[in-house]
């Protein structure tokens, strides 16, 4: 590493590396200077000209956004000078810049309303009306009010250099200057809403925030996604019980300040309409409101025959349960009910891959390790539309470190604008495409491989053989859909392996063998809609279903128990690179329960023992006996991401690809949970494509 640099800043002496800029070394030394252009990690525009510092020797002020530190340097951040130019600047930036701070939605905390409390001055010696625009509606979760905006081009460079999409550009010149879609009139986008906390002030503010509250009416509660597997951290904004915004200002999360529509936004299917909010029981052939008691004793005493008779019972679990809920129901159906007959829907074969790397060890990356890597392989994924966070990475990885990116997928992705070679590939032929990329891959220094459901079972180990053979660290991703999807694969929700990817003595069913059994008896549907796509085999088996809505398989069941979202109970879950995070809960809704607490109910009616039901102590169980589980407690309980290490060695499954189903959503859909979501639904994206580019 190169020697540091020694500078002086408002007399403290600070070190730096080279290449510093003077805003950054201010900032690390705990010296706050101001700014609005300025954002970490995207290009410099020295615009806004807050930044400006007084440096000795120097003739004129200078931006600190762009001033690297130099050897023996000497700054001023407050002196006199400096002071009277910040007020000169924000009095030039209210000429036209409405006093409607009681109304603004970005009333507390805006920078331009902190820094005039800060450096403003008392009176304006601009008198002129101020001009006025109207404001304008770019999209159902975007508005744009031009007399608040100060030209910083925030916007403007997170949606083209982040997003990688380039929505948003300038229009007009000098004083009439604006921010402006690309396409007319309005946004064509992935309507992420970055543009909206990334502004500095209220000039683009949000649809669905807008005009309802004020940041400091509302609890504001950090807790993870309930959509896509990238587990990305949201703060949800409560006030009466009610979800009111989403965001990640406080970059608290694996995340950052990145979040895509779902996270942002979609949200709003918890307080839909038609959300259950009492339990459900076929009486006279519909469905009729009944208590939880009723219920419950109903259920359980089917379940009790069908186990007394040896008769055939299915559990279909959920990818968006928690893990605390996924190992108390297999324990549950395996120790309580006497049966393997469980399954869930497979969105990538993590199972073969853990199997794949037995003996290995630093062999599942991490998402960090997507910004930090030499070069990325993405096999069969297009990651702007399934993984926007895991996008999200590689894009900053490449503008920032010079990642090299390889693409082998069936369609153009938004990887290929800035990839080192991108080849096309049916399915079926990904393999044959990456051994064509053998020369180039084996120059690399290190790799990470990102691999879609068209890669599974044995082609999973022939990935990593070949990942072997070109003779660098190679780490390996396996991309799954839904916020729990890893964690459900972990702890154990497969008719052949237990929690940990421990083989089952006995295996049971799979999930279109249950389907299709014309002798089952009784299926229980925890958190999935498996008859939306598929017709029950058994005429007269009793089905119940725990569920937010009333879903295909729903409206067949015979009881109903309303479920409890991600949003509103606790727990943990597992992304789709094996960090563990706890989910907060943020709200409560009437007559629905978590499902841990429905299992727990249930198997005290059942007069079965499979522990206690508090998600903490469930956990700890976790810990104690997952393989590569038994993570640190206080980098959870402080909001951390903690990795799962489940590898144990070759794991005896039968490979299935067959089982192997990606739903293919795009970052407007979400399985069934998407078609609740106004939001979703609203913008003209919706509900998207995969590989359009």
């Amino acid at each position: 590493m190169a020697d540091l640099v020694t500078l002086t800043i408002d007399d403290r002496t600070v070190t730096a590396a080279p290449g510093t800029l003077v805003i950054n070394a201010a900032r690390a030394a705990g010296i706050e200077i101001p700014a609005f252009c300025y954002y970490d990690g995207l290009t410099l525009q020295a615009a806004c000209r807050m930044c400006l510092v007084e440096v000795e020797r120097m003739p004129k002020l200078q931006t600190a956004c762009t001033l690297p530190v130099a050897e023996g340097m000497i700054v001023q951040t407050e002196s006199p000078k400096v002071v009277e130019a910040r007020k000169s600047m924000l009095e030039f930036l209210l000429t036209n810049h409405p006093l409607d701070c009681p109304v603004c939605d970005k009333g507390g905390e805006c920078e331009l309303q902190d820094m005039v409390f800060r450096y403003g001055a008392g009176e304006s010696r601009f008198t002129e009306i101020k001009h006025h625009v109207d404001e304008k509606q770019f999209s159902p979760v975007v508005f744009f009010d031009a007399p608040r905006c100060i030209l910083c081009y925030r916007c403007v460079r997170i949606c083209d250099e982040g997003m990688g999409v380039g929505a948003l550009g300038v229009i007009n010149r000098g004083a009439v200057t604006e921010i402006g879609p690309n396409m007319g009139d309005h946004l064509v986008c992935d309507e992420c809403g970055m543009c909206i906390d990334i502004c500095p002030v209220g000039a683009l503010t949000s649809g669905a925030y807008r005009y309802k509250t004020r940041p400091w009416e509302m609890e504001h509660i950090g807790t993870i996604c309930a959509h896509c597997s990238n587990g990305c951290k949201t703060t949800l904004g409560v006030r009466n019980d009610r979800i009111i915004r989403g965001n990640n200002r406080d970059r608290s999360g694996i995340n950052g300040e990145f979040l895509c529509i779902k996270g942002r936004y979609a949200f709003d299917f918890t307080d839909h309409p038609e959300r259950l909010q009492s339990p459900l029981m076929r009486k006279g052939g519909e469905l009729e409101p009944v208590s939880w008691a009723e219920a419950l004793a109903a259920v359980a005493r089917r379940f009790l025959e069908v186990k007394e008779r040896g008769g055939r019972l299915g559990v279909i679990g959920s990818n968006r349960t928690t893990n605390e809920e996924n190992y108390f129901l297999q324990k549950f159906v395996r120790q309580g009910l006497g049966s393997n007959n469980i399954d869930h829907h497979r969105t990538g074969d993590v199972a073969a891959l853990i199997s794949a790397l037995a003996g290995t060890t630093g062999a599942l990356a991490s998402t960090a390790d997507l910004y930090s890597a030499k070069a990325v392989l993405v096999i069969a994924g297009d990651l702007a539309q399934q993984q926007p966070l895991l996008s999200f990475q590689i894009r900053a990885n490449y503008r920032h470190h010079g990642c090299r990116v390889y693409v082998v997928t069936p369609g153009p992705v938004r990887e290929d604008k800035y990839a080192a070679k991108s080849v096309r590939a049916a399915t079926g032929e990904e393999l044959a495409a990456v051994e064509g990329l053998r020369d180039e891959l084996r120059k690399e220094s290190e790799l990470v491989i990102l691999f879609g459901d068209a890669v599974r079972g044995e082609a999973v180990r022939r990935l990593v053989a070949l990942g072997d053979s070109f003779g660098i660290p190679v780490k390996y991703v396996c991309l799954v859909d839904y916020s729990n999807s890893r964690g459900a694969a972990d702890m154990g929700l497969f008719p052949d392996l237990l929690p940990g990817y421990e083989p089952a003595q006995t295996p049971g069913m799979t999930m279109p063998e249950m389907l299709a059994a014309e002798d089952l008896e009784a299926l229980w549907v925890v958190g999935a809609n498996p008859l939306k796509a598929a017709q029950l085999g058994s005429q007269y088996a009793f089905v119940v279903v725990q569920d937010l809505f009333l879903t295909e398989t729903a409206r067949r069941a015979d009881v109903v128990l309303p479920a409890a979202s991600a949003y509103e109970k606790t727990g943990t879950v597992t992304n789709v690179c094996g960090e563990v995070q706890r989910l907060k809960r943020a709200i409560g809704v009437m007559g629905a329960k978590p499902d841990l607490e429905i299992f727990g109910l249930l198997s005290k009616e059942m007069k079965i023992n499979a522990g206690l039901w508090h998600p903490d102590r469930v956990f700890d169980e976790i810990r104690r006996s997952v393989r590569g589980y038994n993570v640190p407690l206080p980098v959870l309980a402080t909001g951390g991401a903690a990795p799962a290490v489940p590898l144990n060695g070759h794991i005896p499954l039968e490979a299935r690809p067959d089982l192997i189903r990606s739903a293919n959503d795009t970052l407007f859909t979400s399985g069934s949970l998407g078609r609740y979501s106004k939001s979703l639904n609203s913008v003209m994206e919706a509900p998207g494509g995969l590989y359009r580019g």
